[in-house]
């Protein structure tokens, strides 16, 4: 019979690969005395996607622990939630999550009869929980309520008053459900810090906080159930899966942000303490790892294939997402499933004059595309696929922007040159540092890989837009909101001409002398 795992054994199970804890102190006291009680609370919204395979595999580690664990179903959360839920579905969708969750946990070996499942109407409801909602209200105030929910609650120009109420009542939840602990992402920080702050003024206990990172989307960003680009949902049919991941941000040596590599490291890994890459013989057959530093390593040193990953997890996932297919594939569970997001035709029509009705529209005068002229190219200081350039793009100071080209162009042939910027991203860092945008390539759709930096006609100056034709007149967004999509679901259409034109549904990318090419890679993608 396998031993119990001692304290701190347990703490580092609890503890692996989480970006904070708030209360360790406290944590290490209650483990030398007796077994932890946490909980993990899910708003009954948009359906679960395979990121919802992150906090799962912590809630193994939690059980392997000895820990006592409760899932709450937070339908009432859903709803105050800017009615992201709406009542008259509130009901179908707490089922549906209630199904999906367990399948989620059987299908990685959870044993069920050793959780506590429960819904947060259940007990949020009863007098004794609506009078400390009062209670509370009395001394919380409202910048610190907007302040809590600001990284959760759906941010709108005009709030309700039940987003400021949705941190008191998740604060109140460690309290009523007994527990020592709560267990969630960091984007739920300012929630937590809020309970600790709070709480002990209705003379309840400061509990500890345990928050998992956010797992970077297919795309990039926070994968989430409202941006259907950045998940993978988890009763897609297995060419789906392959479509998005085929699609899925993944740059060859890049490890910043991409979503691949997270889902690895955060679930499979922890899952099997090892992943193999599946690979033909000529490309060095399969090689399995057992330390996700190993994979991470080789990927950014370009051993690792982006097509190879996606492809070994693609085979991953699909076999965690079998089991909850065939439980799924039943008249009861599609009716639910049906019944709990109904399809866009048949669901409630909004209101006359309500806001957001119309389809925001996604058109390339969006984006701020200029001509660049590359100041100075230098290896990245800690990532040897990637190039750190300076570029002119008319402003007072060049651009930083780091690019994946090492091992496509040398560099003597991008000094000097003109490329095409993509100026109004985001910035991002791409291991420690700071990108102020994107070099668009031609790119190849074969093996093996070629890229090609865009070339703005001969005679065109560092500054000047790059427009499609057609659409010279549109202003773009002073900067792209990465959950709005809008470059990723224009790029869906980026091609290269069989004559070599950079184009966008046919339509050719133009500056004011002429049109946009690439030297060579006709047919090809543009990223």
């Amino acid at each position: 019979m396998e031993a119990a795992p001692g304290p701190q054994e347990k703490y580092h199970l609890i503890t692996r690969n989480l970006q904070e804890v708030l209360g360790e102190d406290k944590l290490m006291a209650i483990l030398k005395e007796r077994e932890l009680k946490i909980y993990w609370g899910t708003a009954t919204t948009g359906k679960p996607h395979v990121a919802y395979f992150v906090p799962m595999s912590k809630i193994a580690d939690f059980l392997k622990a000895g820990c006592e664990v409760t899932i709450l179903f937070a339908d009432l959360h859903a709803y105050l939630d800017n009615m992201k839920a709406p009542w008259e579905l509130l009901e179908l969708r707490t089922r549906y999550y209630e199904n999906v969750i367990k399948a989620m946990l059987e299908s990685i070996g959870v044993p069920l009869e050793k959780l506590k499942f429960i819904r947060g109407t259940d007990y949020q409801l009863s007098k004794e929980y609506t009078l400390d909602v009062y209670r509370l209200s009395s001394v919380v105030t409202q910048h610190d309520a907007k302040k809590a929910g600001a990284e959760v609650v759906k941010q709108v120009e005009h709030p309700l008053l039940s987003g400021l109420l949705y941190p008191g009542l998740q604060a109140l939840d460690e309290e009523y459900l007994k527990v020592d602990a709560q267990f969630g992402g960091v984007d739920q920080r300012k929630i937590f810090t809020f309970a600790e702050k709070y709480l002990p003024s209705l003379g309840y206990a400061k509990r500890i906080h345990l928050m998992n990172p956010m797992v970077p989307g297919l795309t990039g960003s926070k994968m989430s159930s409202s941006e259907e680009e950045s998940k993978i949902d988890l009763l897609d049919r297995k060419e789906d899966v392959k479509k998005k991941l085929k699609k899925a941000f993944c740059e060859p040596g890049n490890v910043e942000n991409n979503g691949v590599l997270s889902f690895i490291k955060h679930v499979l890994f922890p899952l099997k303490s090892e992943f193999v890459i599946l690979r033909e013989e000529k490309w060095g057959g399969n090689k399995t790892y057992t330390a996700y530093e190993a994979l991470e390593k080789d990927f950014a040193e370009q051993v690792v294939h982006p097509g190879d990953l996606k492809n070994s997890v693609e085979v991953a996932l699909n076999k965690l997402l079998d089991p909850i297919r065939e439980k799924f594939n039943c008249s009861e569970l599609k009716k639910l499933t049906n019944a709990a997001y109904p399809s866009p035709a048949k669901a409630k029509p909004a209101e006359k004059g309500a806001k957001n009705s119309e389809p925001e529209d996604v058109v390339p005068s969006r984006l701020d595309i200029r001509v660049g002229k590359v100041i100075s190219v230098e290896k990245h200081p800690d990532a040897d696929s990637l190039y750190v350039e300076k570029i002119d793009v008319g402003e007072p100071e060049p651009r930083t922007v780091v690019s994946g080209l090492v091992q496509f162009v040398p560099k003597e042939q991008l000094q000097d040159r003109l490329v095409v910027l993509l100026c109004n991203l985001k910035p991002q860092k791409m291991r420690g540092v700071e990108s102020q945008g994107m070099v668009l390539c031609a790119s190849s759709l074969g093996e093996p890989r070629q890229v090609e930096p865009l070339d703005p006609p001969a005679g065109c100056c560092a500054g000047e837009r790059v427009y499609v034709e057609g659409y010279e007149g549109g202003e773009p967004d002073d900067e792209l909101k990465p959950k709005k999509k809008v470059f990723e679901k224009l790029q869906a259409d980026f091609c290269i001409s069989e004559d070599c034109v950079a184009q966008w549904k046919q339509r050719n990318f133009l500056t004011k002398l002429g049109r946009v090419s690439c030297k060579s890679l006709k047919g090809g993608s543009i990223s």
